[in-house]
């Protein structure tokens, strides 16, 4: 019985978009999360807050960039690896250079 409590909460009919209160609803969504929308007894679609749908997709696209990295590790060869000393030699670059560089958030976009 715990859960139906949750699941009333977060449903709300087609007929209140109809009686105007789509304002009401959205302020809601906003402060407590996503609404289910049911129409004829049938959900419907589902609001969120901009904010939860942008963490749900950065979240998405973590996981697929992860899948990704665990496909192509799963097919390459560990003795094709390059070190990170082998590219910063072959590249001119010292630890004193990367001593000087500013790293920000540590977000690589």
């Amino acid at each position: 019985m715990n859960n139906v409590l949750p699941a009333i909460k977060d449903t709300i009919s087609i007929s209140q978009f109809n009686k105007g209160l789509a304002g009401k609803i959205f302020k809601e969504v906003n402060e407590t999360g996503t609404k289910v929308v049911i129409k004829n007894n049938a959900p419907e679609c589902v609001l969120m807050s901009p904010k939860e749908y942008t963490e749900i997709m950065e979240n998405y696209e973590d996981a697929l960039l992860y899948a990704e990295s665990m496909r192509r590790l799963a097919h390459t060869k560990p003795e094709l690896w390059i070190t990170e000393d082998k590219v910063l030699t072959d590249l001119g670059i010292t630890e004193n250079d990367l001593a000087d560089i500013e790293i920000g958030d540590g977000d690589i976009e």
